[in-house]
């Protein structure tokens, strides 16, 4: 990794350089996230690469997980010595793609951070899942990402059907990029290189032993992500990535990687709904009801437009799993932060019980 390169180099702006100065941290590095492991980060700044931890004020004041540093984050640090060094801000996020954190009610894992472009991979030969499609666009949209598919391992199958995977997208997606590869025999590399900008932040997106990690060390032309052979009896690879990492191209692009996903969770996601599913939106004020849910009640335009075909049945469904997800996750989160309100009323008032015992 290049220490002498530039922060714009790696994305740094005059809007963050704007807010540093508005904020007074003259004082401090600005850094940015390229990796994180359990709330310790690795931070690249023009000085070097430092580990780093958040300061106990920012850990104090976090809400929630999403107030945590990611990569990509820009950050405002200090050096404590010995290459370690102390986070005490966070700067502002353009973007942020985040998931409903797995196994907790209620809680959201940011991915990443300041992403430009999102890779939405998905493999050709048995992976291939339009509806999970639709949900990464979801996240994609409501984190301000801009989204583009790629078919990885078009070598395992042949034309007809690939040609048929690219159908059924363009009869559910629009105005989507969609890009065919071959990590074996780089077959549609060169169109692919073509995406990428100097400067620009790019994220993989996409489940374990889609040829994630092949096509990051093809990028890099040097082996960044360690990957194990491709298993004989479902022809992927037993993906080893465990961590997410921000890696510069030679091209300048800027490439994160993340761990294989089984499951994307919504997590506040109204507005990437909106525009993934954009003719049931649409559609939507044209409804009898304000409120109508497309589910059963009467004059549902969109339900009529199901009816007609103007709207893909499969892909109705599938926003309305989706809708019911992201209703779940809301709901789920009013309901923590009662508990939380309650507790800490309980707390107080416990606090203000033993102030007075203790006077008298």
């Amino acid at each position: 990794m290049d220490i002498k390169m530039s922060l714009e180099d790696w994305g740094y702006n005059d809007k963050l350089e704007a807010f540093r100065r508005a904020q007074k941290l003259d004082d401090f590095e600005i850094g940015r996230v390229v990796a994180e492991h359990k709330e310790r980060y690795i931070v690249l700044t023009e000085k070097g690469e430092w580990e780093a931890v958040i300061t106990g004020n920012l850990r104090f004041s976090a809400k929630n997980r999403e107030d945590f540093p990611a990569v990509g984050d820009w950050v405002a640090l200090v050096n404590a010595g010995f290459d370690f060094a102390i986070i005490h801000q966070i700067l502002p996020r353009f973007s942020i793609l985040k998931r409903q954190a797995a196994g907790q009610s209620g809680e959201v894992q940011v991915i990443a951070a300041n992403i430009d472009y999102a890779f939405l991979v998905q493999a050709v030969d048995r992976d291939f899942n339009i509806n999970r499609l639709e949900r990464y666009l979801a996240i994609c949209y409501a984190g301000n990402v801009s989204p583009v598919i790629v078919l990885s391992k078009t070598d395992l199958a042949d034309g007809q059907r690939i040609g048929e995977i690219q159908n059924s997208i363009s009869l559910r997606i629009k105005n989507v990029p969609v890009l065919a590869i071959s990590n074996q025999t780089q077959a549609g590399y060169e169109t692919l290189a073509k995406t990428f900008e100097k400067g620009k932040s790019y994220c993989l997106l996409g489940s374990s032993g889609v040829g994630k990690s092949t096509l990051l060390n093809n990028l890099a032309g040097q082996t960044v992500m360690k990957t194990d052979s491709i298993s004989q009896s479902t022809h992927k690879g037993r993906h080893v990535t465990s961590h997410r990492e921000l890696i510069v191209l030679a091209g300048g692009g800027i490439l994160v990687d993340n761990p294989g996903m089984r499951e994307i969770g919504m997590a506040d996601t109204t507005t990437g709904l909106a525009t993934a599913f954009d003719r049931i939106a649409a559609l939507s004020p044209h409804c009898k009801f304000k409120d109508c849910t497309h589910t059963g009640e009467a004059g549902c335009a969109v339900r009529e437009a199901v009816k007609s075909g103007e709207i893909d049945k499969k892909s109705y469904e599938n926003y309305l799993k989706l809708e019911r997800e992201n209703a779940h996750f809301d709901s789920t989160v009013a309901e923590r932060r009662r508990k939380e309100k309650i507790f800490g009323k309980i707390l107080k008032e416990y606090q203000k019980k033993d102030i007075k015992q203790r006077k008298n």
